[in-house]
């Protein structure tokens, strides 16, 4: 039996045994109240207030008041990279926020031991704990973040500590990792979206059933995002692909970390191929979202082949792919907000026409089933209009499955 087996039969088990966990309940006690801080403050007092929030939390929970637990000198605590809660992204503020609340937990609470996010640690840790950001509507320009913080215990699947505080955006880097950088598309589908519920679910409240059943598959592809990160690109596509293989695999993160490992070695055909399975699956998910970037205020792809060199092929496999499961799709044109209100209106509409003419182009059977609209900048997820990396997922184009009646 190969190691591939032997890992797919592990994490099979860890993953039902954290199912049915998440039936169980936390031992008949009042849940403690989750902890928000309205005010605004710097980011590094929001996350110290967070932190701290959540860790008081703890100090009500029967595991760290018996007797017996108290001879466990360090509580194992395994931390799943934080994310952006509007795009789904890690970035260089995520990442600072991890080791902002990782330094506060260790070194003023030496109770927790931090653990690398790992398919062992599961095993031997006690909680689970997530982060995110998400910018706060309104607030000054968009120039606020709410944090959220939650630990989770593993064995019952139950939330049992959250804290949120807000943070001023005082020049965070919101730039996205590599990993989110180059992704052809926007990775926010069930499992971080169940990530993201879970991280703002009240103390006492199941974590979300999706997100914690594939835990254990996460962890490979925590680990995969890592060395992609790191340029490691041939022990990535290892990773992604032993993620792959196991029970909980087929997932958006996973394909697409497949097809950008394989663009970075090179591969072409095996790139097209990772891409086509990549379409197949947000067109049977009913949505995939792409970011074709386009030569400032006009209709056609950028013109540096370096950016747009891939995207004839992503236009034929989203037309191969579309057609043979006989779809009808809306596809819809986004903006940045620079610009007026009817500018980036027009101009999203004539971007989305512009895709539709390239689909057709490849499969005529297509024309009659497509239908170009344009959102301008009212559907956002960064809304920084800054133009560039950051908010790259603002000017994308999507494609959503409809009825064929519609």
């Amino acid at each position: 039996m190969n190691k591939t087996t032997l890992g797919s039969r592990w994490l099979g088990s860890l993953a039902a045994v954290l199912t049915a966990a998440s039936a169980l309940v936390l031992g008949g006690c009042a849940a403690p109240q989750a902890t928000a801080i309205d005010n605004e403050l710097p980011f590094e007092q929001a996350v110290v207030q967070a932190t701290d929030g959540l860790v008081a939390q703890t100090q009500q929970l029967p595991a760290f008041l018996t007797k017996l637990e108290t001879k466990i000198s360090k509580r194992g605590v395994v931390l799943d990279n934080m994310i952006d809660a509007d795009s789904g992204q890690q970035t260089g503020v995520t990442r600072l926020l991890e080791q902002r609340v990782t330094s506060q937990m260790t070194s003023k609470y030496e109770l927790f031991e931090i653990l690398p996010f790992q398919g062992p640690n599961l095993q031997k840790a006690q909680y689970l704990l997530t982060g995110t950001m998400n910018r706060i509507p309104g607030s000054r320009s968009k120039k606020s973040f709410r944090l959220n913080l939650a630990l989770t215990e593993l064995r019952s699947g139950k939330v049992v500590a959250q804290a949120s505080a807000i943070s001023r955006d005082e020049g965070l880097d919101t730039n996205p990792t590599p990993y989110y950088r180059d992704s052809p598309v926007l990775v926010k589908d069930k499992v971080i979206e169940g990530y993201i519920r879970t991280t703002a679910t009240a103390p006492g409240q199941p974590a979300d059933r999706v997100y914690l059943e594939r835990i254990a598959t996460s962890a490979l592809v925590n680990d995969a995002t890592n060395l992609y990160n790191g340029e490691r690109y041939r022990d990535a596509l290892a990773q992604y692909q032993n993620a792959l293989s196991t029970p909980a695999g087929e997932q958006l993160r996973v394909l697409n970390g497949i097809y950008m490992s394989n663009v970075k070695l090179g591969r072409t055909a095996e790139a097209e191929k990772a891409f086509s399975r990549l379409v197949a699956f947000g067109v049977a998910n009913n949505f995939l979202s792409v970011k074709f970037l386009f030569n400032p205020g006009g209709t056609e792809f950028w013109s540096d082949q370096r950016i747009s060199g891939a995207y004839g092929m992503w236009i034929r496999q989203i037309a191969r792919e579309s057609a043979a499961a006989k779809v009808c799709m809306n596809i819809v044109g986004h903006t940045s907000k620079t610009g007026s209100d009817q500018a980036n209106e027009n101009l999203s509409l004539q971007r989305a026409i512009y895709v539709k003419q390239r689909l057709d182009a490849e499969s005529t059977e297509l024309a009659r089933r497509t239908k170009a609209l344009g959102v301008g900048f009212r559907e956002n997820i960064v809304g920084s209009a800054t133009d560039d990396a950051r908010d790259a997922l603002d000017r994308r184009v999507e494609f959503k499955i409809v009825s064929c009646g519609a």
